[in-house]
């Protein structure tokens, strides 16, 4: 088999489902932050209860439920990188997750992009190699496919704006050189990040809804490199 060449095999060697079992009344909806110090924030505030975890040679991963305006959800802080990120939502859907919810920084192609200005990704370009495990190659997925207008709605309601477009999905942050970041703006990306195109695929691979937007952070589409508010973590 070649190295490109996806296998439809749904029976791997070692299966989810064989380490991690149903958990009783396991909320459905898993929304998920990669900052920690946002993540703690946000579980103390709505008094999250822990229900679960997943553990590997990092440590031990809580898995919170909390309550917000009555509805029961699932926290969990989402690991760096494509395959840690997949790999440990691979861990949460056997316990019974059907909708991932992910919010992630990225990297602007697009200098007017505010800093902290909001992304919702429709595309993502593959240029990592999670995704060919769950996907037939390709250079891009179609992300996002069935909450954006409601999220758009959301965020209009509260006076927040929004930027809508290609993501760049690469798993080698320090190798986004600028004959990469010229080629990957030509083909649309407007932001750079490490996560979004590997989740898509194995979610649509899992039969999960998966829904990610982005917040703004350092600006690569500038002479020299600005972190802007990356500087501050």
């Amino acid at each position: 088999m070649l190295l490109t060449e996806f296998d439809i095999d749904r029976d791997a060697v070692i299966n989810p489902d064989i380490i991690h079992k149903p958990v009783p009344d396991f909320p459905e909806t898993i929304v998920s932050i990669f900052s920690h110090h946002l993540f703690q924030r946000v579980v103390e505030l709505l008094g999250g209860r822990e229900i679960a975890h997943t553990k590997d040679v990092d440590g031990i991963w809580p898995v919170y439920e909390v309550v917000y305006k009555g509805k029961r959800l699932g926290m969990y802080k989402a690991r760096l990188g494509a395959p840690a990120c997949v790999g440990c939502f691979e861990d949460i859907i056997p316990m019974g997750a059907k909708r991932i919810i992910l919010l992630g920084n990225c990297g602007v192609l697009d200098n007017t992009i505010p800093d902290c200005g909001i992304i919702i990704p429709k595309r993502a370009i593959r240029d990592e190699g999670t995704s060919y495990h769950y996907a037939p190659a390709s250079d891009y997925i179609d992300v996002n496919t069935n909450y954006i207008e409601l999220f758009q709605t959301i965020l209009e309601q509260h006076g927040y704006t929004y930027t809508t477009g290609t993501t760049w999905t690469t798993d080698a942050f320090y190798r986004e050189t600028r004959g990469k970041i010229a080629s990957r703006k030509q083909m649309g990306a407007i932001c750079v990040e490490m996560e979004c195109a590997a989740m898509q695929a194995m979610c649509d691979f899992r039969g999960v809804e998966f829904f990610q937007f982005l917040y703004a952070g350092d600006n690569l589409d500038h002479a020299h490199w600005d972190p802007r508010s990356l500087s501050g973590l």
